[in-house]
Order: C-alpha cells, then structure tokens, then sequence
C-alpha cells in the first residue's frame, strides 16, 4: 500500500507540473494566433489513451508518463514533423512569427513552472506557516553523532555554532547546507571551548553517496522518556510505565536516549538493573533482555515536547514576499546542486535519480503539505533542466533564438533539425543514466 501511494503521489505531481509548464506554452502560443495541434498529458507513441479535438488542437493523454507537450504548427520539435517543414511558411505557424514572440513562447513553460512554486510556497504558508527545530535549541543538550559525523569530526555532546562560517537557523539545514555550500569547516563548542573542526577531503562525497539527512548524520540529544511499549516489552514487564525517564543501566548513568539505546545492545540476554526517574522517585527495576537486547520501549520523540520549535504564521499578504523568498531559495539552491552534479571529485553524478529515485521522496502516507512541498521543489527542479541550453529542451530553443535576435538571421532548418537530433541523444543519455542509477541501487550496487 505504501508503494501505491507513492507512485499516485508521484503520477499527479508529475500531472501538474507537465500540464502547468505546456499550458504556459499554448498560453502563449495562442496569444501570439500561433496554432497549437496538440496539447498532450504524457507522450503518446504508437497509442493514446484519451484523446479529442477541439477547434483546432487535439487534446489527449497518452500511455508513457516521462512528460508531455504541445506540437505547434511550423516548430522544429521532438515529433520530426518535416514534411511541414518543406511547405511554405503559413501566417499561423511558429516560424512566421517575429523572433520576440517566439521567444516568449519558448519561455512560457519555464516561466509557469516559476510562478507554480511560487503559488505553493504562498499557499503552504499562508494555510501551515512554517515551523522548524532551531539549532539553537538543540545546543541546550548538544548532539548526537553517527559515524560519518564522527569521521568528520563532530562529537557527541558537541553544540553547533557555524558551519562554513554560516549560521544555520533550522537544525535540518545542517546537512543540505554543508553539501551545497561544500564547507569546509564548523565552528562548534566542545566542553565550553569554541573550536573549528576541519572536515575531511571526502566529506562532500561521502553526504552525497550515504544521502545523509539531519536526522541521521546528527541528532538532537533528548532524555529518554518511555511513552509507549510493544506486547510483551521486558521494561514493562518489569514495572516501567508510560511517562518514567530512563537514566541508567547497572548503575551506569546515561541522561540521553542515544546513550542508552548505544549502551543497551552490549547487555542482550543479560538481566539488567534499570534505573528510572518517576515524578521525586528514582526506580531500581531489575529487567530480563533478550537476544534482541531490546526493552521494547517506544521513546516520546516528539521534539515541541524537550525544544521550544521556531512557529511563524503568516496572512496571504505576508505570505506573498516570504513564497518569493522561497522561490529564490530554491532556485539557488537547485543550482548549486547542478553545480556538484559536474564536479567529478564529488561524484555527485552517481547518485543522480530517475522517477524511482522520485517516488521514493514522497512519503509513504498521502500528506497533502508533504505533497506540495515537494511538487514546488519539483516544478523549479523542471524549470532549470528545461532552460539547460541543450537542443530539444526549451533552453536549446531559446539560446538558437537569442542567436537569431542577435545575428538578424535564423539557423537553417537543417541545422536546427540536427541540434534537434543530437539533443534528443543526450536526453535519452541522462535518462538511461538516472533510471540506471536507480536500478543499480535496487540490486544493491
């Protein structure tokens, strides 16, 4: 069930966004009187799934979902439509338009793409505003490291002041912000001294290789506070209920959850003596582990319950500048990581996704903010590739069309055709690497 949901979440992201950016195209197509014949949901080759004609232009949905388009008249595009193209140029045609407004035309999908986000980011704050675990707080009992984090050189109880010299307000930033801004350094407090840890040469690649997340690469430390327990939990056999604090094992004290849960996996099928905080009374209970070394005990993870979280409501009209600021910041950071994309010391092209490595961020229970999140993050993601100078995506439209407006002279239609071909190419390259990508991790390579 929760592979369903994801591939339904991912098909009607996918359906927004491909109908979003190709009604920018007809938009703009049918202001400039340019025909439009058809306007498709996914492609359609050999077969479509729905189709019908109105006016002029044939709408459908077609059977493969890796996109969609608009096939308009007089354009050199993915349909190779050349017998058109040997007939003489018609007033409704793409190509008999002035090279101002076949450049608007072009844009429009990107542009749609932009302004999609950008409603999103409004609407998500304007309806959940935003909220987030200050790093601040965490500093008030320090982290928790893995052992990536540790090979970098954090320690556990450390507090983060900087990283890079950047103050990173919400504490699941840390991560994101270490691989884009690839820094080198963070300045922390370790046994109330301030120090700068240096990171090791490979920490970018190995953030991007493992695709290391706040929650695991560091942890806000929290006191370990039983909240609920499995059938037939050793703890609760013992007496623990809901609400005690676990401090201790054999006397060993251990203030922290992640203390616990690392010192708890030495004891399996030993009996234990668990010390615990109830309201003024601290608990002695003697507990028998077993093979697991598991107390089947569920911590209370909550954070609002051990952190003061940074809460914000906004009105529409607040909304309106911080869904720009959003935008600006996605489209930033987007680029950064199409930046680490080409830089071969990362190898961050190993990791690149196709549409498994897509549905797999969609969570596995429908989450309308969840969603939205991530189709804005999606509708900038395919705005960028889109406007990538590359023949066959918008971008490749564009770059030949400002050389026309420079120049006063367009490329030959055989020229165009060609570009068109060797664009085609290193698409269906960049596809076959990301869904091989993909495919490879499926089989654990």
């Amino acid at each position: 069930m929760t592979i369903l949901i994801k591939i339904l979440q991912l098909i009607l992201s996918l359906s927004i966004l491909v109908i979003i950016h190709e009604l920018g195209h007809f938009t703009a197509a049918k202001i400039f009187k340019t025909r439009v014949e058809k306007f498709y949901l996914f492609f359609d080759p050999w077969f479509s799934l729905l189709k019908f004609k109105h006016k002029e232009t044939e709408y459908g949905v077609g059977w493969l979902p890796l996109g969609g388009y608009v096939k308009i008249s007089g354009m050199i595009d993915e349909s190779m439509d050349k017998e058109q193209m040997k007939l003489p140029p018609q007033p409704w045609e793409f190509r008999s338009k002035p090279a101002w407004q076949r450049l608007i035309i072009m844009l429009a999908g990107v542009i749609m793409n932009i302004v999609l986000a950008f409603v999103i980011y409004m609407g998500l704050l304007a309806y959940f505003g935003e909220s987030y675990l200050p790093t601040q707080q965490v500093n008030k009992y320090g982290i928790a490291v893995d052992s990536l984090a540790r090979e970098m050189g954090f320690r556990d109880g450390d507090k983060i002041i900087s990283i890079g010299g950047q103050d990173v307000k919400n504490f699941q930033k840390i991560p994101i912000v270490i691989v884009l801004n690839q820094a080198k350094y963070a300045t922390i407090v370790r046994n109330n001294d301030t120090m700068n840890i240096q990171f090791p040469d490979n920490t970018i690649r190995q953030l991007i290789k493992n695709n290391k997340s706040a929650g695991s690469l560091l942890e806000p430390r929290i006191p370990f506070v039983a909240d609920r327990f499995e059938k037939g939990s050793p703890a609760q056999a013992a007496g623990l209920k809901a609400g005690d604090t676990i401090i201790g094992i054999n006397g060993q004290y251990l203030k922290y959850f992640t203390e616990f849960r690392n010192a708890i996996i030495t004891h399996k099928n030993q009996k234990i003596i668990l010390t615990a905080k109830r309201g003024a009374d601290t608990l002695q209970l003697p507990v028998q582990l077993g093979a697991d070394g598991l107390l089947g005990v569920y911590p209370k993870n909550n954070l609002a319950d051990f952190f003061k979280l940074d809460q914000k409501r906004y009105t529409m009209l607040q909304a309106i500048p911080a869904g720009i600021t959003r935008t600006y910041d996605g489209i930033d950071n987007y680029l950064k990581q199409l930046k680490l994309m080409v830089t071969p010391k990362v190898e961050a092209y190993k990791n690149v996704g196709g549409f498994i490595a897509i549905g797999k961020i969609f969570p596995g229970i429908w989450d309308w903010e969840s969603f939205w999140r991530l189709t804005a993050f999606l509708s900038i993601m395919l705005a960028i590739l889109n406007i990538l100078p590359i023949p066959a995506l918008d971008g490749g439209h564009v770059l030949f069309l400002v050389y026309e407006i420079v120049a006063r002279r367009k490329p030959s239609d055989k020229f165009l055709e060609n570009a068109q071909i060797a664009g085609m190419i290193i698409l269906f390259s960049l596809l076959i690497l990301a869904n091989g990508n993909d495919i490879l991790k499926l089989f654990g390579h």
